[in-house]
């Protein structure tokens, strides 16, 4: 894999229009159901990917107490290290923020997604059978058919737990307790 010459930073004000649009363009709506509930990626914290001031991926996210949800995410220009790259943005505002876990939803029919999220770490948690139905409710513009002609009807939660870095003052305390355990 050849990797790309891009920056990650902060989704800001001037940007949300271009991700509403973006995201209406490549999921049907400016809407994102995941599990029964509604997301605005446009309204979420987030990362881009940026090269030249051209958009190349986006990454939206939600923190809720102790977990973090990948609400989207999407790179425009696949297999340069783009999508790793911006989760690993996220990984670290969910360390900060004191999360246990980054969990997200995926559809049966998203192996490519799949194939992702399990290559950089993260592993099956549970699958809904029919939960498309509930989203369809929320969303009717979600197709019968997706990736591969496979019919999409089940959600995939994947999830990656989060081990907190120790902090300066933990390494100190630690050290300073094995030396006086041996003394």
């Amino acid at each position: 894999m050849e990797k790309l010459n891009f920056k990650i930073r902060k989704v800001n004000q001037k940007d949300r229009r271009w991700v509403k649009e973006f995201i209406a363009k490549n999921w049907g709506s400016e809407k994102i159901i995941s599990h029964g509930k509604v997301y605005f990626p446009h309204k979420l914290p987030g990362f881009l990917a940026v090269k030249n001031n051209e958009y190349l991926g986006l990454i939206a996210y939600h923190i809720e107490k102790e977990s973090c949800q990948i609400v989207s995410l999407d790179s425009i220009v696949k297999r340069k290290g783009i999508g790793k790259d911006l989760v690993e943005e996220v990984k670290k505002v969910a360390r900060k923020l004191h999360c246990k876990r980054i969990r997200l939803i995926t559809t049966n029919d998203n192996l490519d997604a799949l194939r992702f999220w399990q290559k950089i770490g993260f592993s099956i948690k549970a699958v809904y059978p029919n939960a498309i139905a509930l989203s369809r409710k929320l969303k009717p513009e979600i197709p019968l058919i997706g990736n591969y002609g496979i019919p999409i009807r089940d959600e995939i939660e994947l999830e990656l737990k989060i081990q907190q870095k120790p902090s300066k003052q933990n390494l100190k305390n630690a050290f300073f307790s094995l030396i006086t355990q041996k003394i």
